[in-house]
Order: C-alpha cells, then structure tokens, then sequence
C-alpha cells in the first residue's frame, strides 16, 4: 500500500491556527502519520458517516475522510473534544 496524500479543508487549517504551539505540533505529526496509516490505532468511524473518521489527540480531536481510490486523506474539522462535533 502506497502513502496517502493529506488535503486540508479551510476550515481545519482556520482551527489548526488557533491551537497553541505545542497543540499544533502534535496535532501535524498525527496528520502525517495518517498519509502512512490511515487507520490508526483507536481511530473510529463515526456514526452517521460512510467514510468519516476520528482520532484523539491530547484534549483535542481531528476529524477526517478516506477516499480509498484516489489515496487521499482530507482533514475536516480540528477542534476540543468538546466543540468539534456540533
């Protein structure tokens, strides 16, 4: 299996720059462990989704789509635990 290509929505980006500094480096070392392994361990699908994943990192949590296909990853939303899902 080839690596995958990492897009990130505007919104992820907009999110991503309103972390601190040291959120924002684990959070982009977690993006790019996704082009090698798309399934990490305890990511999860999310309910109500057909190609939408989650994974935790830290207090915060990054929300994704696999599209197998075309070997792409595309990051959707970064946000606190609390707030990344409404």
């Amino acid at each position: 299996m080839g690596s995958y290509e990492i897009e990130i929505s505007r919104t992820a980006e907009k999110q991503l720059k309103r972390l601190s500094v040291d959120d924002q480096l684990r959070v982009v070392r977690a993006v790019l462990a996704l082009a090698e392994e798309p399934h990490p361990r305890g990511s999860r699908k999310l309910s109500g989704y057909d190609d939408v994943f989650r994974i935790r990192v830290g207090h915060y949590r990054l929300l994704y789509s696999i599209s197998s296909t075309q070997l792409v990853i595309i990051i959707l939303k970064i946000g606190h635990r609390r707030e990344v899902y409404r």
